[in-house]
């Protein structure tokens, strides 16, 4: 088979399609990767995968979703893709009208969140809905990662075609694992955070849609450290947390507490050199960052929506607080702080849990076998 692995930045091919564009490979199929061009796509091609760069805005404006469209489908005439696989929100509607007009005979989704979220505005909601479907119209085999969104595509019947699976996320658990005391102390020393610290960590991008803004703020009334790891993407449209940022620099103490690490390659290492993690998003798909961290053996604090609370087992691998409630955050960050023997026992639970649900080989298997390509 001649396949297309489709979405809208290198970050998300590289960081996150990649072993997944490798596997298809190996199984003796060809993989093209189109995306927008960036630095990342080195990694890509180094992996021995041809990347087509076409730049596909990640924007709802029409006449660049369209403009993005026709160059999308020029690419798809020329290479003749048996199937075309696409994934993140703007990119499959984009993906998908391009591949539909040239022809393609199997159209593949992987919805790692849908937009539309049970905390969005009925209109604006019902709005994105009604777009997934209509792209559904050419969609044959929809994969999602949450079970919630599963059901849901089935309920509101989302695609034509009568192939709906969740399959979860994965990541490589050879990277993953706890760290040794030596490590531990080389990294803590290394951010110049204190051995005796409780160190919080949060991986994700420069968003308030992340839950910065609340983070930030409860991180007043924590008594820990918190490493930050991410940046802003050039593409991100979401609200900035600039405001947030700068209420840190201008407090001493926090700004002592608070460390900013920007775009990491080391975040096995950072995460085995901290206690806790917490993602208090506002919307997700199936978070991998918390897998990750499960896979670590720390704890995690994340809010209750779709995708984190498959994950994490309230209670058993963590907590899990409402959307934009700093008081919960603060009060359930504080809690495990103050309790090393719960952290312990949570992390050992998450990480038994995040072995046998999401490892990344299965994950990868499943998808083969849905799409008839091991």
């Amino acid at each position: 088979m001649k396949i297309c692995q489709l979405c809208a930045v290198d970050f998300t091919m590289a960081r996150l399609l990649l072993p997944l564009c490798i596997a298809m490979q190996e199984a003796g199929h060809e993989v093209v990767a189109i995306c927008s061009e960036g630095p990342l796509l080195e990694r890509v091609r180094a992996a021995g995968i041809r990347c087509r760069p076409v730049v596909i805005e990640r924007s709802m404006n029409p006449v660049a979703a369209l403009r993005s469209a026709r160059a999308v489908n020029r690419v798809m005439r020329e290479e003749q893709f048996d199937i075309v696989h696409v994934h993140t929100p703007v990119a499959s509607l984009i993906g998908r009208l391009a591949a539909w007009r040239a022809g393609v005979p199997l159209i593949v989704y992987t919805a790692h969140g849908f937009y539309f979220h049970e905390h969005m505005g009925w209109f604006r909601r019902n709005v994105f809905i009604a777009l997934e479907w209509l792209a559904g119209r050419v969609t044959r085999v929809l994969m999602t990662q949450s079970r919630e969104d599963a059901d849901l595509a089935r309920s509101k019947s989302l695609i034509a075609g009568e192939v709906i699976e969740a399959i979860g996320n994965g990541v490589d658990a050879t990277r993953f694992g706890p760290a040794t005391a030596e490590q531990r102390a080389n990294i803590r020393n290394d951010l110049k955070t204190p051995d005796n610290a409780v160190v919080i960590m949060m991986v994700g991008r420069l968003v308030a849609e992340k839950g910065y803004p609340e983070l930030l703020a409860t991180m007043k009334n924590v008594d820990a450290h918190l490493w930050i790891a991410g940046a802003r993407l050039e593409s991100d449209h979401a609200d900035s947390v600039d405001a947030a940022l700068a209420a840190i620099d201008a407090d001493v103490d926090l700004s002592a507490r608070v460390h900013r690490l920007g775009e990491r390659d080391d975040v096995p290492d950072l995460l085995g050199a901290a206690d806790i993690f917490t993602l208090p998003s506002h919307r997700e798909g199936m978070p991998r960052s918390i897998i990750e961290a499960m896979m670590t053996g720390l704890p995690v604090v994340a809010t209750n929506i779709r995708g984190s609370r498959e994950e994490v087992v309230d209670g058993e691998t963590g907590l899990l607080v409402p959307v934009n409630q700093t008081d919960a955050l603060a009060s359930a960050l504080s809690a495990l702080a103050a309790d090393p023997a719960r952290r312990t026992a949570m992390g050992a639970a998450g990480r038994k849990r995040a072995l046998d649900l999401y490892d990344e080989t299965r994950v990868i298997a499943r998808q083969l076998e849905i799409l008839k390509l091991n």
